[in-house]
């Protein structure tokens, strides 16, 4: 039999300062930016060692996904790398594994809550390609696993050794990237999966909601319209305000690799403004290659190619 094809899907980042200003006009569709942007973009990437280490860390979650599937049924999976805005882009993925005879094609996108302008755009973009290439290839996705058994056990153990280090007052703060409140409004289910990640770390660890956790929002675009709130730097502002609280568990359970907005936005920016607010901080940190959660995801991705194989 034909192998099944999976691509792993990221964001994507540049390779280096010289590609800086055509990923920023990726993302922003085909609009260069401002001098302004361009250069508080190159500021920030400088801030955290010239590049983003998103790039490795992707590849080494899909060689650790990789591996696990091979370990489950050995040769009967290839997996590729495609970005979203960064060559290899995810149409340059699907191209790889069509060409190379894949029977079905199978989408894994490092994002554990689902957008229709995130996730949804991933998934969208793999399919048309996919169709294009192969108007008869099964293509199938994992949608969203927000609350994956093995996702939320490591989140866990990341706050409770966070809050073992902290003084006894401290507020867990769940956070992930921000969107446009349009959006949400339009009934998107990611902020309300984002909740139900930190509701059930919560749970897990005995934290009470608003005493002792709530959801916070990062990194927000930077356009004319709102975007979803309240953002992390201005809960920080409120906790302080209060005086009840010492300090500060930044959880940020919307992203799965150490890049700009975990290691500017939080271990940067976030950290400065609790120290100036004489808060205690900590940042849980986030999977990147955890072999757990890997194997979790090679399982769903066993469960959907044998489901597409019986449908087919």
């Amino acid at each position: 039999m034909s192998p099944t094809g999976v691509v792993v899907m990221a964001y994507g980042t540049p390779s280096g300062p010289d590609q800086v200003e055509a990923y920023y006009t990726h993302v922003r569709r085909g609009r260069p930016p401002t001098a302004e942007l361009l250069a508080d973009l190159v500021r920030r990437y400088e801030a955290i060692g010239g590049v983003s280490p998103l790039g490795r860390h992707t590849r080494a979650q899909a060689a650790r996904l990789a591996a696990a599937l091979d370990d489950r049924d050995p040769g009967a999976f290839r997996v590729e790398v495609g970005y979203k805005h960064a060559p290899p882009f995810l149409e340059d993925a699907a191209q790889t594994l069509v060409g190379a005879g894949v029977d079905q094609l199978v989408g894994v996108v490092l994002a554990p809550h689902y957008s229709a302008g995130s996730v949804g755009e991933y998934l969208a973009r793999l399919r048309g390609r996919a169709t294009d290439l192969d108007p008869g290839l099964v293509v199938s996705a994992v949608d969203d696993w927000h609350v994956e058994p093995a996702y939320l056990a490591f989140l866990a153990a990341e706050v409770r050794r966070c809050l073992g280090a902290l003084p006894e007052a401290t507020k867990v703060l769940f956070s992930a990237h921000s969107l446009p409140e349009r959006v949400v409004a339009g009934g998107d289910p990611y902020a309300e999966q984002v909740r139900e990640t930190g509701a059930a770390v919560a749970a897990e660890l005995g934290l009470s909601p608003r005493f002792d956790w709530d959801v916070a929002w990062q990194s927000a675009g930077r356009t004319p319209e709102p975007w979803i709130g309240p953002d992390v730097l201005t809960v920080l502002d409120d906790l302080a305000g209060t005086g009840g609280v010492e300090g500060v568990v930044v959880c940020p359970c919307g992203f799965v690799s150490d890049h700009l907005e975990v290691l500017y936005d939080l271990d940067i920016e976030a950290r400065s403004r609790a120290a100036d607010l004489g808060l205690a901080f900590a940042r849980t940190a986030v999977v990147n290659d955890d072999e757990a959660v890997l194997g979790a995801l090679a399982d769903r991705v066993l469960d959907l190619a044998g489901t597409t194989t019986a449908r087919r």
